[in-house]
């Protein structure tokens, strides 16, 4: 089972977020940086962490979507590789195309840094596999541009095709529709606010981003 975490200029999640697959798949990732044209072969998993890529200047994720790397990550995910892209990873993620809609500056102006409690919309993806649906779970946010931002049209075919992962349970940043997280049309793309990464063992005071990862490893599996 092969994972790779990519890292930009400005990354500081990228080693929590390998952490957590390693903890999950037992294997380390492969760091690969911003500026590699190549992916391991055969890769199934592939996370894009949270930080501040580029300083956050021009839009947060617009630089780093442009990376080199991010073809790659591209085909990857046409090829059925699970992509998993986490705070400015959802920024890039929107920013490559490979998810629709916009993270936006929070409602307020103001960096939001703390548990917050989540709504699971949908629990039939491989991401959300070991949850149930309506069931409510705590994730950290850390973010000053969370804000998503679609326009109806999208927002209703998110809603109708069952893409909405993530709701925030009280909205702290304004996001259209209480979003905190969606899906690809194929379900092997989640980008999402929250950080799961930061809230899987007990040290942390929770295990719920846990079963993200572990969810994540059994789909993975059930497909070999």
């Amino acid at each position: 089972m092969k994972s790779a975490v990519i890292v930009f200029p400005g990354s500081n999640c990228d080693r929590d977020l390998a952490v957590a697959f390693e903890a999950a798949t037992g294997v380390k990732p492969a760091m690969i940086w911003h500026r590699d044209t190549y992916l391991p072969a055969d890769i199934d998993l592939i996370g894009v962490p949270g930080g501040f890529s580029y300083g956050d200047y021009l839009r947060s994720g617009a630089m780093a979507a442009r990376s080199p790397v991010m073809q790659a990550v591209a085909q990857a995910a046409s090829r059925g590789a699970f992509v998993l892209g986490v705070c400015n990873g959802f920024q890039v993620l929107t920013e490559s195309g490979l998810l629709p809609g916009a993270l936006l500056r929070n409602a307020g102006g103001h960096f939001v840094c703390r548990d917050v409690p989540l709504k699971v919309e949908n629990a039939q993806s491989a991401f959300t596999s070991r949850y149930a649906a309506g069931e409510t779970i705590h994730y950290p946010v850390a973010h000053h541009d969370g804000n998503y931002f679609a326009d109806d049209a999208t927002l209703d075919r998110l809603e109708g095709e069952g893409r909405v992962a993530l709701r925030y349970a009280e909205n702290i940043n304004g996001s259209a529709r209480n979003i905190a997280g969606i899906l690809n049309e194929t379900g092997n793309v989640l980008g999402m606010m929250p950080h799961p990464e930061r809230v899987i063992e007990p040290a942390h005071g929770s295990t719920d981003g846990k079963r993200l990862f572990d969810g994540l490893v059994e789909g993975l599996m059930a497909r070999a």
